[in-house]
């Protein structure tokens, strides 16, 4: 039998423990949380055999612990395994968003001889808790393997082979690189959707018909400022250092975009969003990255009666799910606009087609 214990059992958590279900058969699953709602509906649902909500008291039993929840969290339950008898052979491993905060709360348990390797998949989801748990969430999304110094490469490969069943890419990188990584491609995005947002609430605080337009290219950019604020407070507080030298380079680039604005440089303009083009044009739709990707369809929707549900009850009929659901608010004309939201590209793609043979006008995939 192999004890994996999981603390924190939200849709991470809860959608490690699916994907150890499926994949692991002589698995027993232990989950902890300070939540007793999560606790009983991951019971009551198979997610997990057995439940708890304090690590100490079951920590020796375990052959594998997993930390799944917020970082500082993390570094808080590190240093209390520190206190607990563990099995010789066991393996700590986390999920948190950054890595040199995580690794070096773990020194302590590194130096009495326990395999600690950090973990993060890059993966998440519209929705949250364990009720969203899906064995499917990190299917062929990258997963970051941080070990901390003179970890056995045999004990890496354990975890990767314990891990199987989330059918991610594992990458294994140095803790800075990590940090840095995640910095550009999530933390300092998610800063700059959070500013565009409060920026044009304060600019338009008098003006909110205009709030009412914010929908295209703005609406996309903006859509990671909904993820919690919480977390992200605390994703700037421990990879503080990687994501300000981020900032300043972001500073510089404005800086210098203004100056090519200002003195008519058209040259410069081409040549910076030429680059941006270029480079964006390359990146991989169907790659899993750093911000969990949105596929979207928009319809054409008539002004009348249950024209909506005819376009839902033909996904549902299909068993496609639709992740998110909205109506744009944006034109004046009888007809309206409405977003639908899937969890991958092959939905998406399904959908369309399965909506487009039924004489429903696709506007766009995005």
């Amino acid at each position: 039998m192999t004890t994996v214990i999981i603390e924190g059992l939200g849709l991470i958590g809860g959608s490690l423990a699916l994907a150890l279900k499926q994949e692991v058969a002589d698995a027993y699953l232990i989950g902890l949380d300070q939540n007793l709602d999560s606790l009983r509906y991951a019971k009551q649902n198979g997610v997990i055999d057995e439940i708890g909500t304090n690590l100490a008291a079951v920590a020796s039993r375990a052959d594998v612990i997993i930390l799944a929840t917020p970082v500082k969290n993390i570094a808080a339950s590190l240093q209390q395994l520190t206190q607990v008898t563990l099995k010789p052979n066991v393996i700590v491993t986390d999920t948190g968003s950054t890595k040199q905060t995580v690794l070096a709360a773990a020194a302590d348990l590194v130096a009495q001889g326990v395999t600690v390797i950090g973990g993060h998949p890059m993966a998440g989801s519209h929705k949250s808790g364990v009720h969203a748990a899906n064995v499917d969430l990190f299917r062929s999304a990258y997963y970051f393997l941080v070990p901390s110094q003179n970890t056995a490469p045999l004990q890496i490969a354990r975890l990767q082979r314990l891990l199987a069943g989330t059918n991610a890419k594992f990458l294994q990188v140095a803790p800075a690189e990590h940090d840095h990584i995640v910095g550009m491609l999530s933390h300092v995005p998610h800063m700059l959707a959070a500013t565009l947002v409060n920026e044009t609430t304060s600019q338009f605080q008098d003006s909110p018909t205009a709030l009412r337009l914010a929908a295209g290219g703005f609406r996309d950019m903006t859509r990671i400022a909904s993820s919690d604020p919480q977390m992200w407070a605390d994703i700037l507080l421990t990879n503080t250092e990687s994501i300000q030298q981020i900032l300043h380079h972001y500073i510089a680039d404005l800086t210098e975009l203004e100056q090519a604005m200002l003195q008519r440089d058209q040259a410069a303009l081409l040549d910076f969003f030429g680059q941006a083009k270029v480079t964006r044009d390359a990146i991989n739709p169907k790659k899993a990255g750093a911000i969990p990707g949105f596929f979207d369809v928009f319809v054409d929707i008539p002004d009348r009666t249950g024209a909506i549900a005819e376009v839902t009850t033909i996904l549902a009929q299909a068993e496609i799910q639709i992740v998110n659901i909205q109506i744009l608010e944006t034109r004046e004309e009888l007809n309206g606009i409405l977003q639908l939201t899937f969890a991958s590209a092959a939905a998406q793609q399904k959908a369309q087609q399965l909506l487009a043979a039924q004489q429903i006008n696709i506007l766009r995939r995005a």
